[in-house]
């Protein structure tokens, strides 16, 4: 019997296939000019690669351990009580301050000639192994692993587990600990590989706070790729394919160290300790929210400050003038760009959800745990071929790669939980599948398409890498000015294009919060 497609699964390959597919041959031509052994000779011999691999290392260690345990004292203190259904609540604002940004604003507080050092009247010293980068990088993506750890604690079942183990004599950090924290972590593993792999190849952050000479690993690659001479950029393709061996490198530890913990975990011993960490999580959320509001707070006072010289504490004078020399065109070629590529993601992560089965979405998920740099200059390489690069098309496509998959993990999870009985009453009034989608499975998903939307905007105007390649240069955003700025150029510039970064995302997550409540007003019972 020949098999039925559907129109969704029509749309939805093709589509899918467009994103993805062109990275394989984008790959191949990386691999073409590092497949001569005088390329990995050049690269052996230049003395910047150890101490680059060292400040890659370490930075990635502290990002990755640092944001997973920060991540379970605060769930291990606060869940599943009221204080953690308020900081989850609060954590898409913070999610919302972009990478580049926090950064920025990190720079500012704790540089060599920082604001804290002025404070404390203490110069701190060059950081040349990355640790500044490493711990900024653990502060933001606790954020995010928290958020993500939120949808994984959302089962009536851990909660009863959680009383019979307290019920049991075991105090309030000992019973999570034994009960949470073995079923949390398996839950956690891809989360923790996206982080990972965006540690290590990212490049825009790294830019801003990391060490310049040698640089990371990634930036140096960059570097190389984007030199004019041909030897070099076969150097860089070199460095890029090595992200992906180094992130196997910290693949298989991981995994046997999780060997290891999982065989000792979750024994109860019989053992009580009355231990509590509810007072120590909420200091750390606490602080957490505190370092994001004055990293904000530093960026305003810096966008303003007409002449700022250390060691003094505050500005001598305050203008408004770095702010009229200002280009705004950079925000409006982030927010047309945010707009396409989210509204696209969102009908296409539509169109797979009803066109696919869910044993695909792991490739979908791909870009979120590879790391960037390789798949961008495949990406570019693509581009070139066809001669689309510095378009408006190619960024918007380039975009996508990275917002579809995190659209995706927004939407699914509603879309798993959206009541059958309406599809098979609709199915029984002659409703093609079609008709269903976009007359019963879309209203019902307003919130959650709103949710979507508002993510896949905020990860649109991150973009660096793929704005940068597939722009050729020639499409200026908040993002790629805000790095550009911080590489000697103005404070004043670099502190305004944060801002505005910033700003962007912030504005669409409180339009469509506002909107959700709309939806709910006006839709009470159906969303």
């Amino acid at each position: 019997m020949r098999r039925k497609f559907s129109l969704a699964q029509c749309l939805a390959w093709p589509l899918m296939g467009a994103l993805f597919f062109p990275l394989l041959p984008g790959m191949v031509m990386m691999l073409s000019p590092v497949l001569a052994g005088d390329v990995w000779l050049a690269l052996w011999q230049d003395s910047q690669w150890p101490r680059a691999l060292l400040a890659t290392v370490i930075s990635t260690l502290i990002s990755v351990c640092g944001a997973l345990a920060l991540t379970l004292l605060i769930v291990c203190g606060l869940w599943p009580g009221a204080r953690w259904q308020r900081y989850v609540q609060r954590l898409p604002l913070l999610l919302a301050f972009p990478h580049v940004a926090f950064a920025s604003g990190f720079l500012f507080l704790f540089a060599e000639h920082g604001w804290l050092a002025r404070l404390i009247d203490f110069t701190f010293p060059v950081d040349t192994l990355g640790t500044g980068l490493g711990m900024m990088l653990a502060l933001k993506e606790t954020w995010f692993l928290l958020w993500f750890t939120s949808t994984q604690l959302a089962h009536q079942q851990l909660e009863q587990q959680l009383i019979v183990a307290r019920s049991l004599g075991y105090g309030p950090l000992h019973a999570r600990f034994l009960v949470l924290v073995p079923q949390l972590l398996p839950r956690l593993g891809w989360a923790i590989v996206a982080i990972l792999a965006y540690s290590l190849s990212v490049v825009d952050v790294a830019t801003i706070l990391g060490p310049d000479n040698p640089p990371t690993f990634a930036v140096l690659a960059w570097q190389w790729i984007n030199d004019a001479d041909p030897a070099q950029q076969a150097k860089g393709m070199a460095l890029a394919l090595l992200l992906l061996v180094l992130l196997a490198g910290f693949l298989l530890p991981g995994h046997l160290a999780w060997q290891l913990i999982r065989a000792q975990s979750g024994r109860f011993s019989g053992r009580r300790y009355p231990y509590d960490m509810t007072s120590l999580a909420t200091g750390v959320t606490r602080g957490l929210s505190l370092l994001g509001l004055a990293a904000i707070a530093m960026l305003a006072v810096w966008s303003v400050a007409q002449a700022w010289f250390y060691p003094a504490r505050l500005p001598d004078a305050i203008s408004l003038s770095a702010w009229r020399l200002s280009h705004f065109d950079t925000l409006t070629t982030a927010l047309y760009l945010g707009l396409a590529s989210s509204l696209l993601a969102i009908v296409i992560v539509l169109l797979w959800l009803e066109g696919s089965s869910r044993r695909f979405d792991l490739w979908v998920m791909l870009p979120l745990i590879l790391p960037a740099l390789p798949l961008a200059a495949g990406q570019y390489q693509v581009l070139v071929y066809l001669e689309q690069e510095g378009t408006w098309q190619a960024v918007i496509w380039s975009h996508l790669l990275w917002v579809v998959p995190y659209t995706l993990l927004v939407l699914k999870p509603a879309w798993l939980r959206l009541d059958t009985r309406h599809i098979t009453v609709a199915r029984t009034l002659g409703w093609s599948a079609w008709k269903i989608l976009w007359g019963i499975k879309a209203p019902l998903l307003l919130r959650p398409i709103c949710g979507a939307f508002a993510v896949g905007f905020s990860v649109s105007v991150a973009q660096y890498l793929p704005t940068l390649y597939a722009g050729a240069g020639r499409f200026a955003t908040v993002t790629t000015e805000a790095v550009a700025q911080s590489s000697g150029g103005d404070p004043q510039q670099l502190a305004i294009q944060a801002l505005l970064q910033t700003l962007l995302p912030a504005a669409i997550f409180v339009l469509t919060v506002k909107v959700g409540r709309l939806i709910s007003h006006y839709r009470q019972g159906l969303s």
